[in-house]
């Protein structure tokens, strides 16, 4: 990382897919909104995989705003690696991420920044209260998903998917996000210990240009993504205190159904132990123990030997 004569107080991350339209307003916004702030920032963009002319308008605009920067992927590998590229490109003290298409509004940036830099939180995450997206397709599901992320997770937060956050720069440095990931950087961040997460009411714009480029699907993916972020949270690191639990109580409840047989068998006579359905019950549970056992063992020699076991996440060092 170069030398920096200044100190960069925060950074602007904007993924953009096929936004060309939307852009040149945008920045324009974030100008009048920093303006004799007292800020120094810097504006990453990172173009998705467009393809229409964003990547040209976003060149074009960093000939007016020399405090835009940008990366192009050659084609679209989704938010998630896109914020997770610029996160580790970034070096403002504070972090805010926001959607490209105008519905959040850059008038909002100066108060994230602040609940951050004065008021000691992580995270900051958006609520839009009111929203102007469609009720049946993207509000009700919304609510049901983000009731349901908060009680799995135990972070409990309004709108969990909402593209405009603030993150200290050490937050952003400290998780990785990938897949689909990008909607639970809250619980993300809760894991690699960074537990004062605050949320505040934000203005939602209703879209001007083009169309949303995310589906129902990603409902389904969300949920998906969230079983892995708790799993990987909990047994990232001991994969048989999972695998291995599951396997005894298996290998167990197989061995029981062998005892029931074999008591049966001696003290009332009843033979024909293999045509019994507990006998096939007890050998696939056996069967389905001892796997389960052996893949414990098998992804621990895997955690053992990959490079990040033992990074953990340190708050603070006295020397």
């Amino acid at each position: 990382m170069p030398y920096q004569l200044y100190c960069l107080n925060l950074s602007l991350i904007i993924p953009a897919l096929n936004e060309e339209e939307s852009l040149p307003e945008l920045v324009e916004w974030i100008h009048r909104a920093l303006l004799n702030q007292g800020i120094v920032y810097d504006i990453w963009f990172v173009d998705d995989g467009s393809t229409d002319r964003t990547w040209k308008t976003i060149c074009e605009l960093k000939e007016k705003y020399p405090v835009i920067k940008a990366i192009k992927f050659r084609r679209n590998y989704g938010k998630s690696a896109a914020l997770h590229t610029a996160f580790h490109a970034c070096d403002g003290e504070v972090v805010i991420t926001m959607d490209a298409d105008l519905q959040d509004s850059p008038d909002e940036i100066i108060p994230l920044y602040n609940m951050i830099k004065n008021e000691s939180y992580d995270i900051v995450s958006g609520w839009k209260k009111v929203r102007y997206d469609n009720a049946i397709t993207k509000n009700l599901p919304s609510k049901l998903y983000n009731s349901v992320t908060g009680w799995m997770s135990g972070v409990k937060l309004h709108d969990m998917n909402c593209g405009l956050k603030a993150y200290r720069g050490d937050v952003v440095k400290s998780i990785e996000v990938f897949g689909e990931m990008h909607r639970y950087i809250p619980v993300i961040a809760k894991w690699a210990g960074f537990r004062n997460i605050g949320e505040k009411v934000v203005i939602h714009q209703a879209r001007k240009y083009g169309k949303s480029k995310f589906g129902m699907s990603r409902f389904l993916y969300g949920f998906l993504d969230l079983s892995t972020i708790m799993f990987i949270g909990k047994f990232g690191k001991r994969p048989m205190h999972f695998f291995g639990v599951l396997g005894v109580l298996f290998f167990f409840l197989g061995a029981l159904f062998v005892l029931y047989l074999g008591f049966t068998k001696y003290y009332f006579g009843v033979f024909g132990f293999a045509q019994r359905p507990a006998f096939f019950i007890a050998l696939t549970l056996m069967i389905i123990g001892s796997q389960m056992f052996l893949t414990g063992f098998i992804a621990e020699l895997i955690s053992r030997n990959a490079n990040e076991r033992n990074n953990y996440q340190i708050a603070q060092i006295l020397d």
